[in-house]
C-alpha cells in the first residue's frame, strides 16, 4: 500500500490553472493553490502584477517578505532598486508585468527574521503552470528572466546567467527571453563600488530589454 502523505510532510505536484484567457479568473484561482507544501507557511499566494498587455514581462524567483505580507511582487528592497534601474533605463514598471517563477515566500526562522530559502526542483516544477498560464494569457513581446531560478525555469538547468545575460534568446517557455541578474544580488555586493558597477550593469541590460521590446 502506498502510505499518504501526513500534513506535516513536504509535497509538490503541478498546479492547475484554469483553462481561460481571463488574467482576473487565474489570479483569483492561485489564491488556493496547495499544489505544493509551500502554502502552508506562506501568508497568501503573491500574483503576477502588470497590464494584460504588457509588452515585457518581468520573471524573478519567489516572493521575499514584504511581498508575503503585501501581496504583491517586488515591493521590498530588492523592488525598490528593480524600480530605481527601470526609471534609469526608461521603462514605465506600471506597463510591465511583474511576476515570480514561485508564487510562495519559501523561508526559515532566523531569530524573530523570516530568511529567504531557496525553492528546489519540484516546488518550480509544481509552480510553473502558473506562470505559463500568465505567458499564454499576457503574451509578451520580451520576458526578463531576473536571476538563475527564473532563467533556469525558461532554459533549462545548464543555463548561466554569468555567460548569457543580456541577449536576446529563444526558448520553448517564450519566444523571446534576456537573462539578467535578480535585484537582490545588487543588495548582497561586498562594496559601494562594486554594487555601483553592478546596478549599472543592471540598467544597461533593462535598456537592451526596452529596445528589444519595441522591435
Amino acid at each position: 500500500m502506498i502510505e499518504m502523505p501526513k500534513e506535516s510532510d513536504e509535497y509538490a505536484r503541478p498546479a492547475r490553472p484554469p483553462d481561460t484567457s481571463n488574467l482576473t479568473e487565474v489570479r483569483d484561482a492561485s489564491r488556493h493553490c496547495t499544489a505544493c507544501h509551500l502554502h502552508k507557511r506562506a501568508t497568501q499566494t503573491v500574483f503576477g502584477e502588470g497590464p494584460k498587455s504588457a509588452s515585457i514581462m518581468m520573471v524573478g524567483e519567489q516572493p521575499g517578505d514584504s511581498e508575503d505580507v503585501a501581496g504583491k511582487p517586488f515591493v521590498g528592497p530588492a523592488g525598490k532598486i528593480m524600480d530605481q534601474a527601470l526609471e534609469e533605463a526608461g521603462i514605465d514598471r506600471s506597463r510591465v508585468y511583474v511576476t515570480n517563477t514561485v508564487k510562495h515566500f519559501k523561508w526559515e526562522p532566523r531569530g524573530k527574521r523570516r530568511i529567504h530559502q531557496k525553492p528546489n526542483s519540484r516546488e518550480i516544477a509544481a509552480c510553473r503552470p502558473w506562470l505559463e498560464a500568465e505567458l499564454r494569457i499576457v503574451k509578451p513581446k520580451l520576458v526578463v528572466a531576473m536571476g538563475a531560478t527564473a532563467a533556469q525555469t525558461i532554459f533549462g538547468a545548464g543555463f548561466r546567467v554569468t555567460r548569457e545575460r543580456g541577449k536576446v534568446l529563444s526558448s520553448k517557455l517564450a519566444p523571446r527571453v534576456l537573462a539578467t541578474v535578480h535585484p537582490s544580488s545588487l543588495l548582497r555586493q561586498p562594496d559601494e563600488a562594486s554594487r555601483e558597477r553592478e546596478y549599472r550593469h543592471f540598467v544597461a541590460d533593462l535598456r537592451a530589454a526596452l529596445r528589444a521590446a519595441e522591435e
